[in-house]
């Protein structure tokens, strides 16, 4: 019996077998969970269809978060297919290349709307459709990163959207917590992965990070996929409105390198 043996969950952002959402939704699989997968586009759909069904998951459907029309389209096969859901993972976020490099004055006002909405506001946009099916209570997670909280060289706007995420997440917390769901996020580490091909100098950043973690390592997505495994299963049950930082330390040992 696993830890998630009967239970329902969306993983909603998988891009390719290299995402933490995959890594999440891999270990969910394992531990008895039944998954459902969005994508956005054909493109991704190619990506994301054979990994869905290599966990026989019973979703694989179409939502772009930008989309009011494709949200309630979504959750409407999620209720029809399930009635209802266990939990929810949020791995979603996007900002314009353009607004990734140089300084963060020079953001537009579209980027900046662009990474907002997609980074932040689709976890409110998906916790109200997904909030109704959580008839006896439930979990919402989602994904962030230390650039929240510190000024992570040509990270920018998506900081910003990071640091609105996690204030998200406490306000939501506080709204659900007497329908018994619980919503926290998971603060990991820089990982290789689509979304951190993105940013300038990535390569760089890990290197040096390595080297300032208490355990003098880079996180895995297994680091990562393990913890959130403990925030959706019923282990958490007391915990909401954190961000738990997976990190090997790094949080605690900035300006500690050696």
């Amino acid at each position: 019996m696993g830890i998630l043996q009967g239970k329902k969950g969306l993983i909603l952002g998988v891009a390719n077998e290299r995402s933490i959402a995959w890594s999440i939704a891999r270990l969910a699989h394992r531990e008895g969970a039944t998954l459902g997968f969005n994508f956005v586009g054909e493109a991704l759909e190619k990506r994301v269809r054979p990994l869905a069904e290599t966990l026989d998951a019973d979703i694989v459907e179409p939502l772009d978060v930008t989309s009011d029309a494709q949200l309630d389209a979504f959750f409407s096969k999620v209720e029809k297919k399930w009635g209802g859901l266990d939990f929810l993972v949020h791995s979603i976020a996007f900002a314009n290349k353009a607004s990734l490099r140089g300084r963060f004055i020079e953001t537009s006002r579209s980027d900046f709307h662009l990474a907002l909405d997609v980074s932040c506001y689709s976890l409110v946009a998906v916790a109200r459709r997904a909030v109704p099916l959580m008839k006896e209570g439930g979990s919402l997670l989602t994904l962030t990163y230390i650039g929240s909280i510190r000024a992570v060289p040509n990270y920018n706007v998506m900081g910003v959207a990071k640091a609105a995420l996690e204030s998200t997440v406490r306000y939501l917390a506080s709204d659900l917590g007497t329908e018994g769901i619980r919503v926290n996020a998971v603060s990991a580490g820089p990982i290789k992965t689509l979304a951190a091909s993105g940013i300038s100098g990535f390569k760089e950043l890990l290197t040096n990070y390595e080297k300032a973690t208490a355990l003098k390592r880079n996180v895995s997505l297994d680091d990562v996929g393990k913890s959130a495994l403990y925030l959706v299963s019923d282990l958490s049950s007391g915990v909401t409105g954190e961000v738990h930082y997976v990190d090997a330390g790094f949080r605690i040992s900035l300006g500690l390198i050696r």
